[in-house]
């Protein structure tokens, strides 16, 4: 897996839409937070944009992107809200000069779909706050994306949750929002699940819709090959009339309870205040014991 370079002082990042429209006003804090880690940026042209839900169509979009993946001043895309409509846009994608120079994408949420589709190229990524939450993430979350750009030690340690399932594990860390990496399965952008460690979270659900996606996880032997399993935020979930029965972690816990990699629940990434930076591409080690987890980037 090639790694991006590591951000230094002086160097550009770019912030763009590549789904949900936004203006710039409101990215702000975000550009304040960039410079005031000695970083230059530049808005894309997508920002403001509009069409309907969208920031702006398609085509605009997906040649925002393109400029500055071909940009070779831009170091970093960071992607400024999620939403839905990234996968409009990937296939619209060159793709042959990233490969030869590999630059971060920013993003967790929707931005999975690139994720996914550039873990495939065995190029990493960094899925970590969209810049929309520069204002309202966690000290820590926002620390957690500073040393992951500029290439400093990065390891978790979080408390034991009853769910866990204790064991070790080493491998690439891949995978981020659940539905997203539901709707790509089959397409040229699903990534290999074998030897990996797969991390998941999700957002307003419905919680049939996560035991449908955890089934179909199972059923097309996704959990085979697997070597551990993150479990990251599932928030704001919803429910029927009549109750399913069971909550997220529930409905996960019971999915998976008869593999045998370790499983860690409540990870603090995904739609929460506490989003940490993670390497997805990167080698990990995962340790899960009885008092805590800890995962460790090498």
């Amino acid at each position: 897996m090639v790694m991006p370079k590591f951000l230094q002082k002086g160097d550009t990042v770019g912030i763009l839409a590549t789904a949900r429209k936004i203006d710039s006003e409101t990215l702000q804090p975000a550009v304040a937070l960039l410079e005031s880690w000695g970083l230059h940026v530049v808005i894309g042209r997508s920002i403001g944009k509009e069409e309907n839900q969208l920031a702006g169509p398609d085509w605009l979009r997906a040649t925002d992107f393109q400029e500055m993946l071909d940009n070779p001043k831009i170091k970093a895309i960071w992607g400024a809200k999620g939403g839905y409509g990234t996968v409009r846009i990937v296939d619209r994608i060159d793709f042959t000069n990233f490969k030869k120079n590999p630059k971060w994408i920013v993003g967790f949420s929707d931005i999975t779909v690139l994720h996914s589709h550039i873990n495939n190229m065995d190029i990493a990524t960094l899925h970590g706050i969209m810049a929309i939450s520069a204002k309202t993430a966690s000290p820590e979350a926002v620390e957690s994306l500073r040393k992951a750009l500029f290439g400093e030690k990065l390891e978790y340690h979080v408390p034991h949750h009853a769910f866990n399932k204790m064991g070790s594990a080493k491998g690439e860390l891949v995978g981020g929002n659940l539905s997203v990496l539901y709707s790509v399965m089959g397409s040229k952008s699903e990534i290999d699940y074998i030897g990996k460690i797969l991390f998941i979270e999700d957002l307003d659900e419905y919680l049939y819709h996560i035991d449908r996606m955890m089934m179909n996880l199972k059923r097309n032997g996704y959990f085979d090959g697997l070597k551990g399993l993150i479990i990251g935020g599932m928030t704001s979930m919803n429910d029927n009339e009549i109750p399913w029965g069971k909550d997220a972690l529930e409905i996960i816990q019971d999915v998976t309870k008869d593999f045998d990699f370790p499983v860690v629940y409540d990870f603090p990434a995904g739609h929460l205040k506490d989003n940490r930076a993670l390497i997805l591409g990167k080698s990990v080690t995962l340790e899960v014991n009885e008092t805590e987890s800890v995962l460790k980037f090498e």
